[in-house]
């Protein structure tokens, strides 16, 4: 079903917002129009962002994205589910990944790194290690986020005794994607990956300063973020998803509203470039004895005051006349869009001139499948573009 944006009433929307250029840090961004992080599972065998990596990522550059993040990036070998999700922690990978930065630099846009670690859904290490805040093994098969994957069983995990060996490996990534010509890191605190886990009760039950009270399920995440301000200055984001949901993540309303208003507030006395606000989506958040896992509820409204220096980008099943009445009513900065930029590699370009958003998403190469020969490109580089 295709999207028309030359329906859209122009006396009530005025679409000329989204393409506002926008301070982000200490860089400026030629639109509002941001992509989203997305893992496609390209990368070669060894985790080395891939030619057709930076096809990719140029293909949406030139398609008009104002500001774009990298697929979740591995700050460490010990790593995803996925086989083929890239790197960021030797230096070859920092060479691969910087000739994707300046492509995408030539073309106009800028670019971060989303920095990622699994925490409790980690693919255990040679030692059959897994680390998370608490020995808590999260819930797999159908209630695990990666479906596409089929049904996955997590280890129960080892509580990380010094959560500062992690804190480092975070900075050492950040070294990394600075010397690979990133313009920024964005810190994955979505999806119910690492940083999530210790801000999460039904993952972190440490009764030590990393867990308890939301002062200290925080901790992690702000050590992380000093951490890679010592590298990038205010050139760092956080995203974050207090609904929940999907990779067994969510807590009660009030202990999500008590947790991330604390975070939020805290986070923005850092002064980071932007707060990414990760907005709940019923098709990954699981219906668990008869009541959904995540906590469904206004992200902007609860957190957006809590916010007084950061730019806010929103983030998850926004179309383009909900982004334009967003900014027009300053509740956002920017906006950022995932699956449209996957199938439309000219979405902003589309947006600017009214076209459909009529490419349909093929929902079975998603992460590809290199096992079964599938060849990559497909449902990746071979989206077509419209003709201006």
């Amino acid at each position: 079903m295709s999207t028309s944006l030359e329906a859209a009433d122009s006396d009530t929307m005025d679409m000329s917002l989204l393409f506002q250029p926008l301070e982000v840090g200490d860089v400026t961004i030629p639109n509002r129009i941001g992509m989203s992080a997305m893992s496609r599972n390209r990368a070669d065998p060894k985790r080395m962002p891939s030619h057709l990596m930076k096809k990719y990522y140029l293909q949406r550059a030139l398609g008009g994205a104002g500001l774009i993040i990298s697929e979740a990036t591995l700050i460490s070998p010990h790593g995803a589910q996925f086989d083929r999700c890239p790197g960021i922690w030797n230096s070859e990978q920092v060479a691969a990944w910087k000739k994707i930065t300046n492509v995408v630099h030539l073309a106009g846009s800028k670019m971060y790194c989303q920095l990622w670690h699994l925490g409790r859904l980690s693919h255990p290490d040679p030692n059959g290690m897994v680390y998370s805040p608490s020995a808590i093994q999260a819930s797999g098969e159908k209630y695990c986020f990666h479906y596409l994957l089929g049904e996955l069983d997590f280890v129960v995990p080892s509580a990380i005794e010094d959560p500062f060996v992690l804190v480092k490996q975070f900075k050492d990534a950040a070294v990394n994607a600075k010397a690979a010509g990133f313009d920024g890191v964005e810190i994955h605190g979505a999806a119910g990956f690492l940083v999530h886990q210790f801000l999460d009760t039904s993952a972190n039950i440490r009764t030590d300063e990393w867990g308890g009270s939301p002062e200290k399920r925080t901790r992690f995440a702000l050590e992380v973020l000093k951490a890679c301000k010592e590298v990038f200055g205010i050139n760092v984001s956080l995203k974050i998803s207090p609904a929940g949901g999907f990779n067994d993540s969510g807590m009660p309303l009030q202990e999500t509203l008590d947790t991330y208003r604390h975070l939020v507030a805290e986070v923005d006395k850092l002064g980071l470039s932007y707060i990414s606000l990760y907005r709940h989506n019923a098709h990954k958040d699981p219906i668990v004895d008869g009541k959904r896992r995540g906590t469904p509820h206004d992200l902007v409204a609860s957190y957006g005051p809590y916010i007084k220096q950061s730019k806010i980008f929103v983030v998850g099943g926004v179309t383009p006349m909900e982004a334009a009445e967003l900014i027009r009513t300053e509740q956002v900065a920017g906006v950022f869009f995932g699956m449209p930029w996957l199938s439309h590699p000219d979405l902003a370009k589309r947006i600017k001139h009214g076209k459909n958003l009529d490419n349909l998403v093929a929902m079975p190469f998603l992460y590809g499948d290199t096992q079964a020969g599938v060849d990559p490109r497909v449902g990746y580089t071979d989206y077509p573009s419209v003709t201006y």
